[in-house]
Formats: C-alpha cells, sequence, structure tokens
C-alpha cells in the first residue's frame, strides 16, 4: 500500500470525507461520461450507504453494481440507483469486466478475502475497517496488493483528520519527552444483541453460506428486536 498512490486518488474534498478508494490509474483514464470509474459497492446495509451516497456525489464516477447476500437489501439498494448491476455473490462481481474497483462494507470477516480477490480480479478496492480479522490475515491482503499491483485504502477516516495530525506532530517533536505507555478509550453505548438460548432461524432473503464466507457456518445465537438474528449484531 503507497502513500503517494493514495493521495494521487483523493482527488475531491467528498472523497476524501468518505474515504473510498479509486486509483490513479483509474482517475487517469476518465475521459467522458463513458470513461466513468465504474464501482460496485458490497455490503449495502450499513456502512454502503454511506458508500452509496459519497460515490453518487463524484464526478467521473459511476455506481455500475450492487452486491448484497439478502435479497431484500439487495432489491430495495437495487431501486434507489436504477441501471446498477446486482449480485449476490461476490464472485460473480468481481468475474465482470464492467467494473473497476470495488468498496467493502461487509461483515468483518468478508474484509480481507473480498479484497484479496477483488486485487486477483484486477479491482482496486476501499474495505471498512478493520482491514483484517487478525495480522496474519491483514499482511495477505497486503501482499495481494503489491503482487497484483492494485491499490487499496481502509477506512480510518477520522485517523487523517487535522487536529489529530497535528496531535502526532506535536507528540513525534518529544513535546512529551520519551513515550513508555499510552492507553486509549472508547465508550459507546450499544443495545443488547438479543442473545438467546439456542439457535435461531435465518430469514430466507438471506444466503446464510454467503453471508458466513470464510467464517465458520454456525447458525446465530441473537435475535435483535431490530435488526434480526443476522444483520448487525455479529460483532
Amino acid at each position: 500500500m503507497n502513500s503517494l498512490s493514495r493521495r494521487s486518488f483523493l482527488k475531491t474534498s467528498t472523497l476524501a470525507v468518505a474515504g473510498v478508494a479509486l486509483s490513479a490509474r483509474s482517475w487517469g483514464g476518465i475521459v467522458g461520461a463513458n470513461g466513468d470509474i465504474r464501482v460496485a459497492v458490497c455490503g449495502l446495509n450499513g456502512r454502503g450507504k454511506n458508500h452509496l451516497s459519497s460515490l453518487a456525489k463524484l464526478k467521473g464516477v459511476r455506481i455500475a453494481a450492487l452486491c448484497d447476500v439478502d435479497s431484500v437489501v439487495l432489491g430495495k439498494t437495487a431501486a434507489a440507483h436504477p441501471g446498477a448491476e446486482t449480485f449476490s455473490d461476490i464472485r460473480e462481481l468481481l468475474a465482470s469486466p464492467e467494473i473497476d474497483a470495488i468498496t467493502v462494507a461487509t461483515p468483518n470477516h468478508w474484509h480481507s478475502l473480498m479484497g484479496i480477490w477483488a486485487c486477483q480480479a484486477g479491482k482496486d478496492v476501499y474495505v471498512e475497517k478493520p482491514v483484517s480479522h487478525n495480522v496474519w490475515e491483514g499482511r495477505q491482503l497486503v501482499a495481494a496488493a503489491k503482487k497484483y499491483n492494485r491499490v487499496i485504502q481502509a477506512g480510518t477516516q477520522i485517523r487523517s483528520g487535522e487536529g489529530l495530525r497535528e496531535a502526532v506532530a506535536w507528540v513525534q517533536s518529544g513535546a512529551l519527552g520519551k513515550i513508555t505507555a499510552s492507553r486509549g478509550f472508547c465508550y459507546k453505548r450499544r443495545d443488547s444483541i438479543g442473545k438467546t438460548s439456542g439457535p435461531q432461524p435465518v430469514p430466507p432473503t438471506i444466503n446464510y453460506d454467503l453471508w458466513s464466507g470464510p467464517a465458520p457456518l454456525v447458525p446465530p445465537h441473537r435475535n435483535n428486536p431490530k435488526n434480526g438474528p443476522v444483520h448487525y449484531d455479529w460483532h
């Protein structure tokens, strides 16, 4: 992952705020309406909504495809984005030559593998945090970016904010002396996940095999009144 390449494709303030990566190679190829960067958004029920709204504001970018394993979510999103091709299986999407880049807003366990597959298919990638389930998995994604000469950006949005950059520079200047330890806190109230005493049925609209992907194929043991047994509370 190359910092210079990353800077080169952050062409607009909207793109920078959204944290959506598009390669310098792709931007350089724009020659008009028919030369739009064709982006697919994968995972549409959470952060994917933000990806879609941010991409829609960018000149030279076209939302070419949508991917989700929940047919209801996919259908509802497709209705708001006419012309975008729809997929439930990421493998079929990546096989399409009509896609230049993808954004990944799926559950965490899919992030690295989906990014690696995208690199192998010749697509550039923006992937939500966390990039990987563990360090080894993340290094394979980095290796894939180098091997296939693709651009990958991770969604560490606020870490690139001016205030934090100034704070880091101040610490690095030696103003605090030698740093021997640091602690970070993040308190956010969350509602109950609806933990249950036994496995819960998966809604028929969800392809749970695809949803699980590289994770163990085990039934959910939760049932949030708002999100149901699958969405969101996989955290």
